[in-house]
């Protein structure tokens, strides 16, 4: 209740400065005043259309006539930040906060801005060995006196932000989304799950459970209903006596930890069995307590608890050593991390372990609470989501400095044209740029001066969305100009892999939108005209003008650049590297090299894909370009739409309307304050 008291108090303190500069500008004869509110205003409508330059050249203006206007600062902070100029917008919101009241809302909340932005455009992170989780907030089993679920025992992070959650206790399956709620049970077929142990997911999104006592490895589909099993009970081949951790490696064979009869079954994608491995032999002493496994490129990973190592296998069950033996304490379920780690559930402590070096890193442990984690997994948010057995309760851990920090909140956009109904674009990311998804309509409040919002509704979330769109540019250069054929096999192959072509650039020494309106216009587009090609082609133009074409339409978008790899002398010429990559990834656009040559890709574009969370892709490579941007579909956002029914006078369209937004998730929130200008009338 306090907290929501002060928040509440800044909200207000926000809006009654800023209808205090609205009825400054909107009520005076001073002519220097009446062109500051013209100029700001303009700058406004230009920033909700994605006109940002023009934006910025109006905040310009308003400044002109009026320069020691704080907001107008933060308005043209805003603007420069969009447009990709980072170092620019943060000097504008130094000099805004050096201007607003100390300790105001204005005040804290571009404190807050300045420092996420500052840490994260700093050249190095947090060294990984003293990353520290923490817990920020719990999916409890119990509520009321009742259980919801007893004896969670493995996680299983979906795309959307929920987890799967093997309930042991209560022989079933949750999936539970990110503030706790129940979504969906699953209990196997007729007769039910028997003492469900741990779950993995194949590239097709079949589901495998184990079964603890059932002997047997349940089959369901990406939508959780149950197929098939394999195995059974017993001591023979592809059968069981007590089958815990389970995995699948990248080419969808199953791997099977048999606790009973301390073995690793191998099986085919179709079930098949196919061998098992990790009995006592010559140069392998034996399991002796067989619990976590993973799969690492060509490597299996299996821990054992009573002797507290990690060893290690490759794919057709030969031992190839310990890779841990010191560190550990009661080490249990193995998930393979994103950069090649193992995240190791080891008592009441989450470990991060190299297979590389061997080196162990506790990064979580419940303390006090105690508890006996069996699976901890990072999630689609970059939390970790750990199943506490003992306490009967999944656990969520955020790194320290999240928690610190809270959530990165953006209005981004608001649409007025149809006011009082207005509707908000808002991104909710973390310190890091990393998107917050799987967020609704709870998550959210949306107020006007300190006052929630009339008809506040959650108008939908881009995660959830699967259509794709990108914007293509091609290099005309002498490079690429032998290339016509590999040239519109890339076009192709780009355009066939997503829902939607925006635009096609063609990079020559004045870039030139192609038309596209046809089959035959876009085989010619890929082409290009002869005149186009020339040793003094524009890169960087080609890029700004492309990623602005994408700024209007679907979230999950993509600029694919088509060329040689090699940048010419002029490719940033007009615009800097940093501010290519800040204005795509400030916007929510991924940038994907394709290179048509033999040749590799200059270290500038792998920067521009690595700051935007795109890929250098080879035309020809195996898998082809089609299947790496068909990804675009997955990729996570963290753009959400709400909208409300306004109260506020509109002074005929002369007033400033402001609006602010906190986002809640768990023990994290973040705010943002913006505003708009209702309609002319």
């Amino acid at each position: 209740m306090k907290r929501a008291l002060v928040i509440s108090f800044l909200l207000f303190a926000y809006a009654a400065n800023t209808v205090l500069f609205s009825q400054t500008l909107g009520t005076t004869t001073d002519r220097d005043a009446v062109m500051a509110r013209d100029e700001f205003r303009r700058g406004i409508q230009a920033y909700n259309r994605f006109g940002f330059n023009e934006a910025i050249l109006s905040f310009e203006k308003a400044l002109s006539y009026k320069p020691a206007e704080p907001l107008i600062l933060e308005w043209l902070g805003r603007s420069y930040y969009r447009s990709g100029l980072e170092e620019t917008a943060l000097r504008q919101w130094q000099e805004a906060l050096r201007l607003y009241p100390a300790a105001s809302s204005q005040s804290l909340l571009l404190t807050s801005y300045l420092e996420t932005i500052r840490n994260r455009r700093a050249l190095f992170f947090m060294a990984d060995d003293q990353v520290r989780f923490v817990e920020s907030g719990r999916y409890q089993a119990k509520q009321s006196g009742q259980y919801l679920y007893r004896q969670p025992s493995s996680v299983l992070p979906l795309p959307d932000g929920s987890v799967w959650v093997v309930a042991y206790g209560s022989n079933e399956i949750l999936r539970i989304d990110v503030n706790g709620i129940i979504k969906e049970r699953l209990r196997g077929p007729l007769n039910g799950f028997d003492r469900p142990y741990d779950i993995a997911q194949a590239s097709d999104g079949r589901l495998f459970v184990s079964e603890y006592r059932g002997g047997r490895i349940s089959v369901l589909d990406a939508r959780g209903n149950w197929k098939s099993y394999i195995g059974s009970k017993g001591r023979g081949d592809g059968q069981f006596i007590g089958p815990q951790n389970i995995c699948v490696d990248r080419e969808d064979y199953l791997y099977v930890v048999d606790f009973g009869t301390l073995r690793i079954s191998k099986f085919a994608p179709d079930g098949q069995f196919l061998f098992a491995f990790g009995t006592k032999g010559p140069n392998f002493p034996g399991f002796r307590a067989p619990t976590g496994i993973a799969a690492i490129e060509d490597r299996i990973f299996v821990a054992d608890q009573v002797d507290r190592l990690i060893y290690s296998f490759d794919k057709s069950g030969n031992y190839l050593g310990p890779v841990i033996q010191d560190g550990l304490n009661a080490p249990e379920g193995l998930r393979p991390t994103r950069d090649g780690k193992l995240l190791v559930a080891d008592g009441s402590r989450i470990l991060l372990v190299s297979p590389e070096t061997g080196f162990v890193q506790p990064i979580a442990s419940l303390g006090n609470a105690g508890g006996r984690i069996l699976t901890a997994d990072f999630d689609q948010n970059g939390s970790i989501a750990a199943a506490n057995f003992q306490a009967e309760e999944v656990s969520i851990l955020n790194r320290t400095e999240d928690m610190a920090s809270g959530l990165f909140v953006q209005i981004e956009r608001v649409v007025a044209d149809k006011f009082p109904l207005v509707s908000l674009e808002i991104q909710v990311q973390d310190r890091h740029r990393r998107p917050i998804v799987g967020l609704d309509s709870r998550n959210f409040l949306i107020t006007e001066g300190g006052k929630p919002v009339l008809d506040q509704t959650f108008g939908g979330a881009a995660y959830l969305s699967t259509q794709s769109a990108i914007s293509l540019v091609i290099e005309r250069s002498p490079e690429t100009a032998p290339l016509l054929t590999p040239l519109r096999t890339a076009v192709k192959d780009s355009v066939s892999a997503v829902d939607r072509l925006v635009s096609l650039v063609s990079a020559g020494e004045l870039p030139i939108k192609e038309r596209i309106d046809s089959a035959s216009a876009l085989e010619q587009a890929a082409r290009g005209a002869a005149s186009y090609y020339s040793p003094r082609w524009r890169f960087d133009l080609a890029i700004r003008l492309a990623a602005t074409d994408l700024l209007p339409v679907e979230k999950k978008r993509a600029l694919v650049f088509v060329g040689s790899g090699r940048l010419g002398q002029k490719a940033f010429d007009s615009y800097g590297l940093s501010e290519l990559a800040s204005y795509m990834a400030n916007n929510g656009i991924y940038f994907y090299t394709v290179l048509v040559g033999s040749g590799t890709a200059d270290k500038e574009l792998q920067y521009l894909s690595d700051q935007t969370g795109g890929a250098v892709l080879h035309l020809y490579q195996s898998q082809g370009i089609g299947a790496a941007l068909k990804s675009i579909r997955q990729n996570p956002s963290g753009s959400y739409t709400l909208q409300y029914r306004s109260q506020l006078p509109t002074d005929f369209g002369r007033a400033f309307l402001p609006v602010e937004a906190e986002v809640y998730l768990l023990e994290r929130s973040g705010r943002d304050a913006l505003g708009y200008f209702a309609p002319l009338e």
